[in-house]
């Protein structure tokens, strides 16, 4: 039976960015992911993005090139998927029985995406973004679809839709809640979302339910609750992901939606931490609220925390969240977590196309989202990081900069 000293298993962000970490802090045990896609670890972002829309090709998403992993002796278990774990044994054993024990365990699975359950979501033509396969299948099958309907208004599917409309595409997109990018922004910054993708051509429908995909073999129509069918030959589902941790909670591992971890990334099970999407911990950022942050932020810096706990210096994950989405020629950047706002300030102009919205609670600055505002996004991380306070008035001033509010230099 294989033994490694360190043994990841997950082959995205976080997982490849532990075996990196380790060599970098000079580890000199043995080291391998598991990963359950044959390709070498990749950036999942461009997904909806670039490589979906032919702009990069998938050389230029790799996060290392292959060689790298050999010369820095990490094995790539690639193609395996890890069907459960025995924590006393320490081992963790495939679907054909074969076994991988380890000295430490770091579980970097992220999650799966989240299914339609209606009549019809097995339908050819119905598509999940989670990886190259994923898309790679979408891309084979757009020279012969004209309309696409995409369920769900978060991130991916508006990234998706602004790729398709590029493409010439009819593009719906069907949205359960009463506004776009409902769980992640404020009001402001969805309707201008909204808009921004209906002056594109977009067909977005919001508080809408889907009763069943309509066709024979393949997909040709959504039919709504209402009853009225969206004719489409391609539908793509974008409503979240379910974390891949039931081989951790089946082993004992605390948890429910996700893997709990303390503020080490350390699970409830010995010798075993879980970083990234699937880790569910009290984040400091949204007031102490136990969450899963679905970013590559989250998934590299959890994964450096780990790292130097593995390599003796206990090291607590405290990393200010940020995100970005690219639509169309609108770069949104988020860092904070706006979670439980109770009061917000737009900084600029939306009508022009670059502004910022920031999220405060209790007086305090805990968020913002910028919108073709990177100098705001860049100096506003440190108003986040000092919980800082100012009126909303010196907030709204786009004569004073962030920096010089946080720095105590402005002219107020």
């Amino acid at each position: 039976m294989q033994h490694y000293d360190v043994l990841i298993v997950g082959g995205g962000h976080s997982g490849a960015q532990a075996a990196i970490a380790l060599r970098q802090t000079k580890f000199e045990g043995s080291v391998a992911i598991i990963g359950d896609e044959t390709e070498y670890p990749y950036e999942r972002p461009p997904l909806s993005k670039d490589y979906f829309a032919g702009d990069k090709a998938f050389e230029r998403i790799l996060i290392r090139p292959p060689a790298f992993w050999a010369e820095r002796s990490i094995d790539m278990l690639m193609g395996r998927r890890v069907e459960s774990v025995d924590p006393v044994a320490q081992q963790v054993a495939f679907s054909d029985g074969e076994q991988v024990g380890y000295g430490q365990l770091v579980w970097a699975t992220g999650g799966s995406p989240r299914r339609l359950l209606c009549e019809g979501s097995q339908l050819a033509g119905v598509h999940v973004v989670r990886n190259k396969s994923d898309v790679d299948a979408m891309i084979g099958e757009l020279d012969d679809v004209a309309r696409v309907a995409i369920i769900g208004g978060g991130y991916i599917g508006l990234e998706a839709a602004a790729v398709l409309r590029k493409m010439g595409k009819k593009v719906v997109v069907l949205e359960a809640m009463d506004r776009v990018l409902a769980r992640v922004a404020g009001e402001e910054l969805s309707r201008f979302f909204e808009a921004e993708h209906r002056a594109h051509g977009v067909d977005i429908r919001l508080g809408v339910t889907v009763e069943s995909l309509t066709g024979d073999d393949y997909v040709d129509g959504v039919q709504l609750g209402d009853g009225e069918v969206i004719a489409a030959q391609m539908v793509i589902v974008g409503i979240g992901i379910i974390p891949a941790v039931a081989a951790l909670l089946n082993a004992g591992a605390a948890g429910g939606a996700g893997v709990d971890v303390d503020e080490y990334c350390r699970t409830s099970l010995p010798d075993i931490y879980a970083i990234g999407d699937c880790a569910a911990h009290a984040n400091s950022f949204a007031g102490g609220v136990i969450m899963r942050v679905e970013s590559v932020q989250n998934a590299n810096d959890m994964a450096n925390a780990v790292a130097k706990s593995i390599t003796g210096e206990l090291t607590a994950y405290h990393s200010v969240p940020w995100f970005w989405s690219n639509q169309y020629d609108l770069r949104l950047q988020t860092v904070g977590l706006s979670v439980g706002y109770d009061d917000h300030v737009v900084r600029g102009d939306p009508a022009a196309r670059s502004f910022s919205v920031i999220y405060l609670k209790s007086g305090k600055v805990i968020a913002l989202d910028c919108v073709n505002m990177t100098k705001d996004y860049v100096q506003g991380k440190a108003l986040v990081t000092e919980g800082a306070r100012f009126t909303k008035e010196q907030l709204a001033d786009t004569s004073i900069t962030l920096k010089e509010l946080s720095a105590g230099t402005a002219s107020i």
